[in-house]
Formats: C-alpha cells, sequence, structure tokens
C-alpha cells in the first residue's frame, strides 16, 4: 500500500493510565504507526494538560514518532469551542504542542449550538493557521451532531476554497455516530448519509450499544458477537479512498486488547473487497431507483 493510500492504526493516551506517557510507550513497543495526544484533565484532577509535557519530553515524543514511523495527532481538549470568547489562549497552547510533538493532524470537535456557518467561520482561521504549519484539522462528529450538519459545513468550507486540498476533513467518530439520534445503533447510516465532498482524514473507533458513550473497546461491544458492521464500515471508508489515521480510543485492562483489535482490523482491511462493494453499492441504488 502506497503512503498516500496507507491507513494506519493508533492508540491514545488517558485519564485512566497510570502515566501520561505509558500508552505511548505501549504504541512504541508494540509497532502501533499512529498516536494521539489527547490532554483531557478531569475536575478530579486526573489526565494531564499540555503544561505537564516539558519542552525536553516534547522533543523526545516527536524523535521517537519519527524513529518508529509513527504518524502523531492532537485531539484538542474537549471544552475548546471555537466559538466561545477567551478560547484563543487553549487554542494557542494546544496547537503550540501540536508542533512540538510534531503531529501531522489536528482534531476538533464539530459544535453546531449557533450554527454551522458560525461555526466554520470560526475555524477558518485555524485552519489557515494550521496549513502554515503543516498539519491538517480533522472535526469530529459528536452524539450531537448529524451528517446534514457535516454536509452544510463542508460545503460552506468548500465555498472558501478550503477543501479539495486534503488541509481540513472529518474525523469520524464511530462511536458518536452509533449515539446520534438520526443514526442511533446504525452508524453505517450516519457514513452512508454523507455527502461524497465530505472527506473523511482521521477516524476514532469505540463501540456502545446505543445507550451512552461508553467507548468499549472495538470487538468487545456489539462487534463482540457480529463483525459485519465493522466490515461495512471498512468498505465504505475504502469506497471513499480514505487513508489516515484510526486512532482506538481507551486504555482497556488488560492493554493487550488493544494489539488485538489492532491485528482483528489489519485483517479486515487487508481482506475488503472494494470491487464487491462497489457492486452492493450499485445494487443498494438500483433498489432506490
Amino acid at each position: 500500500m502506497s503512503e498516500r493510500n496507507r491507513i494506519r492504526i493508533g492508540n491514545q493516551t488517558s485519564f485512566s493510565a497510570s502515566a501520561v506517557l505509558q500508552p505511548f510507550e505501549y504504541a512504541v513497543a508494540n509497532g502501533f504507526d499512529a498516536f494521539e495526544w489527547f490532554p483531557d484533565r478531569k475536575e478530579s484532577g486526573t489526565g494531564w494538560t499540555e503544561s505537564d509535557i516539558s519542552g525536553d519530553v516534547r522533543t523526545m515524543i516527536r524523535n521517537t514518532a519519527r524513529a518508529y514511523d509513527i504518524s502523531i495527532s492532537v485531539h484538542a481538549p474537549g471544552r475548546l469551542n471555537p466559538l466561545e470568547p477567551g478560547t484563543d489562549e487553549l487554542m494557542h497552547r494546544t496547537t503550540e504542542f501540536a508542533q512540538d510533538v510534531g503531529a501531522a493532524l489536528l482534531n476538533i470537535h464539530l459544535m453546531s449550538g449557533q450554527g454551522i456557518s458560525g461555526y466554520a467561520d470560526a475555524v477558518i482561521p485555524l485552519i489557515r493557521h494550521l496549513i502554515r504549519s503543516g498539519i491538517r484539522l480533522s472535526i469530529e462528529n459528536t452524539p450531537d451532531t448529524g451528517p446534514r450538519d457535516f454536509n452544510e459545513l463542508f460545503t460552506y468550507l468548500g465555498n472558501a476554497g478550503l477543501i479539495g486540498r486534503g488541509h481540513v476533513g472529518m474525523c469520524f467518530d464511530m462511536g458518536h455516530a452509533n449515539l446520534c439520534e438520526d443514526t442511533r445503533n446504525d452508524y453505517l447510516k450516519y457514513i452512508d448519509l454523507l455527502e461524497p465532498l465530505v472527506p473523511v482524514i482521521h477516524m476514532h473507533m469505540h463501540e456502545n450499544y446505543g445507550d451512552y458513550d461508553s467507548h468499549l473497546p472495538i470487538f468487545t461491544g456489539p462487534a463482540g458477537n457480529d463483525i459485519s458492521g465493522v466490515k461495512e464500515l471498512m468498505l465504505r471508508m475504502k469506497e471513499r479512498h480514505f487513508s489516515g489515521s484510526i486512532i482506538l480510543e481507551q486504555w482497556p485492562q488488560p492493554a493487550s486488547m488493544l494489539r488485538e483489535a489492532r491485528n482483528r482490523l489489519l485483517d479486515i482491511i487487508s481482506k475488503t473487497d472494494t470491487d464487491k462493494w462497489k457492486f452492493n453499492l450499485k445494487e443498494k441504488k438500483n433498489e432506490k431507483n
């Protein structure tokens, strides 16, 4: 697989880890080729923020990632909302951290409370700033944002001349799509409702039963009994020419569950038959007609 069409699989930092670096060290030791840093300090004091990572450690992270061919991404703090005043300092800390650790991508949540056009206007300056830094922006679906929101957002960004060059795209969060009111317990429907103009450049993978955002490791929720949904998801991703990182958003016990999930995903990806998917897609279109 060429670098351009490469699908990487990685894990993420976690407030439940015994040390900030523990999940990253696990990724290095187990041959993961992607990793995501998520500063998510809780009110209880667990977790971490960017200020906990010194300059020397940031340099070590960047150099280690380069040495082991690990693509780094940074997930902005969940409380970061570009629509709210006073977020400039928090955004600066996050983008500075992303630059220091050699991140290729910064991920933020879509906030639709003040309208999609308002959100787009708020993130356009960030997109342009990141372009100058060589960092792509991915915008993630939350349980409260549906496929129509993303169709509207990327139509707006396209009219501003900001899509088509890989600078900005969607982070498809499988678990959040499964909780969305319009697609509850049917994350495949969420993908099917996305217009082709929406570029999916990043993925978060975790499971739930449509009840709450439980972040179950993949293959331990519904896919533990039936993996057909995951297979169909990867077919759809290949049809959309997805290349990027799939991030496993948990720190399970034992951590070896991450390695097992990665290996099963790689097996599914290697066996994905895009020609078969195109045939099935044609059949479905004919059924609608």
